[in-house]
């Protein structure tokens, strides 16, 4: 039988450290904008920089609501507050334009909801769609 030799396992080389990570800074964002989507199903409310980039959203559903209570005015009030905490809180928020779109029961209820926080609102423009001519009737039935 031949003679087994082992060759003494070397050590695998360190890993090099990992560099620091940098620290995110907070943002500041005194002004910007609030996008509110209100359909008959749900609420989305977005809190968004000058630019559109978004900062915080919440939902009548991501705050709990199911089902047919989504498109509640309080459903949209509650969301509204919850994204505003932290666009206030995280962000330093003092004043948004606000875009409504939709038609659903959460429209104005959102906006009320700023004032709790003292969010001064600038503006509200209204940015529903509106079809130019709609989409193609259906043929007509023979009789």
């Amino acid at each position: 039988m031949a003679d087994a030799t082992t060759t003494p396992a070397t050590p695998a080389p360190a890993k090099p450290a990992a560099a620091p990570r940098n620290k995110k800074q907070k943002r500041s964002v005194p002004a910007g904008q609030l996008h509110i989507q209100a359909t008959f199903n749900n609420t989305i409310v977005s809190f968004t920089d000058k630019k559109g980039n978004v900062l915080t959203q919440s939902s009548a559903g991501a705050t709990g609501f199911r089902g047919s209570k989504k498109g509640t005015a309080y459903a949209a009030q509650i969301a509204a507050e919850k994204a505003a905490e932290v666009a206030k809180g995280q962000f330093g928020m003092q004043a948004v334009d606000v875009f409504v779109k939709g038609v659903g029961m959460g429209r104005d209820a959102a906006i009320r909801a700023l004032g709790a926080f003292d969010i001064t609102i600038d503006s509200i423009k209204e940015v529903t769609g509106v079809p130019h001519g709609g989409v193609r009737p259906r043929k007509a039935r023979r009789g």
